[in-house]
């Protein structure tokens, strides 16, 4: 039976686009796995057990959280559990067939004899400015690790022509894995099951809804500086709700945010299941990002049947096609008027429903779990 390591330490912290990633290609690993491998996760310890579920119960799951979200405060604390944990693989004595780094960069001293990882995006090279200190130290001291890849995985074919680009990597050593949508959770769903949740965050009738980190990169500032363009009697009719984790520097987002609290308000993060009866219940759903490998939250929309106003930019317009209305991010005149447009157009709304939940089904994890086995026993074959 072969060995093979997950790495597994984004699933210690709120699971954002990359631990939701991981936990959904881990689990699906685990079923397809016909007896020829044996699973692990490095947390920082190796481990056969997947963390990440809703499934609070786990004790030992949540002791490790909270001291992942302790470190996480203390950067120079960071530094030094990141030094020990390269030092344990070091010294440890287990050795795999296999080591898979869903996150970018493989750990310098697992013993593996092939290296997968997943490269999502160039944000830290390209936009320094969206990332903290301590993580473009990181980044800046070990992207070179990613060049002992055997082979690497990337989210769209716009990343993987980067990667050709900045990094001169043979286009046989890539392959392109499209991300899924949970369709046993991303739905469309009956009012009566949707209402508990419009009740329990007072949602109004109508709303135009955003769901991401509240950080630089999510363009949130432009977003905020176009919905305060529109009339006092369109904000009415159409309130701005946010969700999603309160990353890094979002001081001035969050203070547009109070100035304008009577049309616009911040849920914060909230559970999977909640977030499938918000994205049911939304007049129209705008993700206004710079810049995104992938971008989840618009498929997510799209299979719960709210009409996506989306970024032309980046890899979002290979993942929507033609199922999002599509806005210049750094246009607010633009953001402006789309939101105004579809907001008046049923007509519209309906059809971008109709062709968003056809988009989305054509993403699945089960798929994408299929291509990453692939990827692997082709790896593991030479």
């Amino acid at each position: 039976m072969k060995k093979l390591l997950i790495d597994a330490l984004s699933l210690l912290s709120v699971k954002t686009g990359i631990g939701r990633y991981t936990y959904e290609i881990s689990k699906r690993l685990q079923c397809l796995n016909d007896g020829k491998y044996e699973i692990f996760y490095n947390y920082g310890f190796y481990s056969k057990e997947l963390y990440g579920s809703e499934n609070k119960s786990a004790v030992n799951e949540q002791r490790i959280k909270r001291f992942k979200l302790f470190i996480d405060k203390l950067p120079f604390l960071k530094k030094i559990i990141r030094y020990l944990y390269s030092l344990r693989a070091r010294f440890s004595n287990e050795s795999f067939e296999l080591y898979f780094q869903p996150n970018f960069i493989p750990t310098k001293n697992v013993k593996a004899k092939k290296i997968v990882c997943t490269l999502h995006d160039f944000s830290f090279k390209l936009q320094p400015h969206w990332h903290p200190k301590e993580r473009l130290e990181y980044f800046n001291k070990n992207f070179y690790l990613i060049q002992r890849a055997t082979h690497i995985i990337t989210g769209s074919k716009f990343t993987k022509k980067e990667i050709i680009d900045y990094m001169q990597i043979s286009e046989d050593k890539i392959s392109v894995i499209y991300h899924g949508v949970d369709h046993e959770l991303y739905k469309t769903y009956p009012l009566k099951e949707t209402q508990k949740t419009r009740d329990e965050f007072l949602l109004p009738k109508k709303f135009l809804l955003f769901v991401g980190s509240i950080e630089p990169r999510k363009n949130l500032i432009t977003l905020l500086k176009a919905y305060n363009l529109l009339s006092q009697e369109q904000k009415s009719e159409l309130p701005l709700i946010l969700v999603g984790f309160k990353g890094w520097e979002n001081k001035d987002i969050m203070q547009e945010i109070e100035k304008n609290k009577e049309h616009i308000r911040y849920l914060g993060f909230v559970t999977d299941t909640k977030l499938a009866h918000i994205y049911n219940l939304a007049t129209i759903f705008i993700y206004p990002s710079l810049y995104e490998g992938f971008g989840l939250p618009p498929l997510e929309a799209m299979a719960c049947g709210a009409p996506v106003i989306v970024s032309n930019v980046a890899s979002l317009p290979e993942v929507c096609s033609d199922a999002a209305f599509y806005i210049d991010p750094t246009n607010i005149q633009d953001i402006k008027n789309k939101i105004i447009t579809l907001l008046k157009d049923e007509k519209l709304r309906e059809e971008l429903s109709q062709k968003g939940k056809l988009q989305a089904a054509s993403f699945s994890w089960d798929k994408s779990a299929s291509q990453h086995l692939k990827v692997f026993q082709k790896v593991l074959a030479k």
